[in-house]
């Protein structure tokens, strides 16, 4: 199956599962077991489930090939070259091929001279102003072409504008190509960063591909390697067959892709195999000396050889155009297509398949343990009427009675319910006191104060090294106020159900390891590229601390943005439960005492009661059957093999 049938297979069963989500929402709505906590999680998960995107990353040296490779893979039914290829650095910036149905078809460039500001490139993307907009004429592959030539642009500044903004001006290692010519200026790119909205079925199915310039301007814009890539769900590594891992090839390699624990999703490319079809040898032997190279780029990355990928993606694009299948195959074009939408597609489905298994569970739990409650409470109610048919009046009198003092006891009871509720309220303070944002922006600004007076390197290496002490320092302390919020709730929970029966899962887990891996790798970066013997004595303090806040201390508040975000979600629900449930009981044991009261003032006879209760006896059990019906089609599309279903389907 190729590619696109995996990508439109996948698409189909997300748009699937959002409608499962959807009617699953809507019933709860309907059924009047929905509440404020339940409709926020739902309609965060569709709109994860609507904007849902697989990112694939193309990283390279120049020259290696990586522009035709995307044309090869994505565009060869345009009949040419989309992508500007040739020899030479034809993608300068780094550039996000995606589709936005709200936006006309045109290029969005950002202009170098933003990084003058210390703002991050998804931040300028809530500012169209900030971009020059070039219109994409998609009904002539020419005009295209033309457009997007525009991201290969280049302007000349003087070496010390070109050192402001970021660029090794002079460096003696292979990644340093930025010189100043015969007329002193340097040569660099023009744009910062491009995004082309592009109606291709595939972008427009949610797939974004991510064209990388070389290891020199990926080095000079750090929120590639400390976000774009580290998201991305697939990266290929593009090399070319006829030098093999080169020097700079390695650097890019261990720097900023073989970062993780996990090689999934990673990929190399071993391109232009075509410079080694040589008429003057055998099939066998070009074949052989492929496979050689092969073993020696497995053996350089420490990958297993089955992530190498020979290919020819110029002859793979040019037997597309033409529709020549025998060079098509020698290409081993479609090879690669295979394992990328089996590595891919997989990968990301498994992703969507947890979240949304996760926050269903969650909410459907909840509404059966609500369902249950009700039921259980109706029984106990229809099992007191049953008990007083035939019985006189001064039995009626006393189940009134009982049932009063029962209520008086719970709503007695609930002072400790309430109790309860300010002490929580207590410990989630002292929880965001650590967690939250205002501890964070008051450590920015005082490890910037501490940069910007530094007098000798140490100083400026101590407040870096500081910084993410004090942060490691605060998610290790949230962790503890987490576990006794857990705790305490747990014990709530388990009195509740011995003293009033109420049905109580137990206390949902929340856990900030996710966080605390991300505030490593973070450190591990600022280590690596920043608070380095060499950076520090041969970058100038503002530069290395214009860095650090523009990318490394942003990136960190953004992971503690998110643990925010997930902090207040888990507490809000694992509150949620007792008060749903504590609100069920008091209602339950009212509707007792007013039923028991109707039937000893004779309002109403005891078998019309007995009657009505019945009737919502049955109710209750439909909606509870109905529910497990709708979980049962939810979780038959989570089931791995569902997606593999409707791909054979396709």
């Amino acid at each position: 199956m190729s590619l696109a049938q995996q990508f439109a297979a996948y698409s189909q069963w997300r748009s699937q599962l959002a409608e499962a989500v959807a009617n699953f929402r809507q019933w709860l709505m309907d059924q009047e077991l929905s509440d404020a906590q339940s409709e926020l999680r739902l309609s965060q998960l569709l709109e994860r489930l609507k904007e849902d995107r697989l990112n694939v990353a193309f990283v390279a040296e120049f020259s290696r090939g990586k522009s035709e490779l995307i044309n090869g893979i994505f565009f060869a039914e345009y009949g040419n070259r989309i992508l500007p290829s040739s020899a030479g650095r034809t993608t300068m910036c780094p550039t996000e091929l995606l589709y936005s149905p709200g936006k006309a078809p045109g290029i969005e460039l950002l202009p170098i001279q933003t990084r003058h500001s210390n703002t991050s490139i998804s931040e300028f993307k809530r500012f169209p102003e900030e971009w020059q907009i070039v219109p994409l004429d998609i009904g002539s592959a020419e005009a295209m072409q033309s457009a997007l030539r525009q991201v290969s642009e280049v302007t000349r500044v003087s070496p010390e504008e070109a050192r402001n903004l970021g660029f090794d001006v002079g460096g003696e290692s292979e990644a340093g190509l930025f010189h100043a010519g015969e007329d002193g200026q340097v040569e660099i790119p023009r744009w910062r960063h491009a995004v082309i909205n592009f109606p291709h079925p595939l972008l427009k199915q949610g797939l974004v591909i991510l064209d990388t310039p070389g290891l020199n301007a990926i080095g000079t814009e750090p929120e590639l390697t400390l976000s774009l890539l580290p998201n991305a769900h697939a990266v290929l590594f593009i090399l070319a067959a006829d030098t093999g891992v080169t020097q700079s090839d390695l650097s890019i390699w261990q720097e900023h892709i073989d970062t993780g624990n996990s090689k999934r999703g990673r990929m190399v490319v071993l391109n232009k195999i075509d410079g080694l079809w040589d008429e003057l040898k055998t099939e066998a032997e070009i074949e052989a000396e492929i496979a050689k190279q092969v073993r020696s780029c497995a053996s350089i990355l420490n990958l297993k050889e089955s992530q190498i990928f020979p290919v020819s993606a110029q002859k793979g694009l040019v037997a597309k155009i033409n529709g020549d299948e025998e060079l098509l195959a020698r290409s081993r074009l479609p090879i690669l297509e295979t394992a990328l939408s089996e590595e891919l597609i997989p990968a990301k489905q498994d992703i969507v398949r947890d979240n949304t298994e996760g926050e269903f569970n969650d909410i459907y739990l909840r509404a059966r343990d609500l369902l249950e409650s009700r039921l259980a409470g109706l029984r106990e109610q229809l099992a007191e009427l049953t008990e007083l048919r035939g019985k006189n009046k001064g039995v009626v009198e006393y189940m009134m009675g009982k049932v009063r003092s029962e209520k008086e006891e719970f709503e007695a009871g609930l002072q400790h319910y309430y109790a309860v509720r300010s002490v929580f309220s207590a410990l989630t303070n002292k929880l965001f006191a650590h967690l939250g944002l205002d501890a964070l922006r008051s450590l920015t600004h005082e490890t910037r104060e501490a940069m910007l007076e530094a007098a000798f390197s140490k100083h400026l290496s101590d407040a870096m090294q500081g910084f993410f002490s004090v942060t490691r320092g605060n998610l290790e302390k949230s962790r503890e106020e987490v576990e006794e919020i857990r705790s305490m709730m747990e014990a709530v929970y388990k009195r509740l159900a011995v003293e009033y029966g109420l049905k109580l899962p137990a206390p949902a887990a929340f856990s900030l390891m996710r966080y605390e891996k991300e505030l490593a790798r973070l450190q591990a970066w600022c280590d690596t590229h920043l608070n380095t013997t060499l950076s520090l004595l041969t970058h100038e303090k503002k530069n290395i601390t214009q860095k650090f806040f523009e990318e490394v201390a942003l990136q960190v508040r953004k992971a503690f943005e998110r643990a925010n975000r997930d902090a207040e979600n888990w507490l809000k629900a694992i509150m949620a439960p007792m008060e749903t449930q504590v609100r069920e009981h008091q209602i339950h044991l009212k509707r007792r005492l007013e039923s028991i009261k109707r039937i000893h003032q004779a309002t109403d006879t005891l078998e019309d009661r007995i009657g009505e209760l019945e009737g919502m006896e049955a109710e209750l059990l439909a909606q509870i059957q109905s529910l497990e019906n709708i979980a049962s089609a939810l979780r038959g599309l989570l089931q791995p093999q569902a997606a593999d279903q409707e791909a054979l389907a396709a």
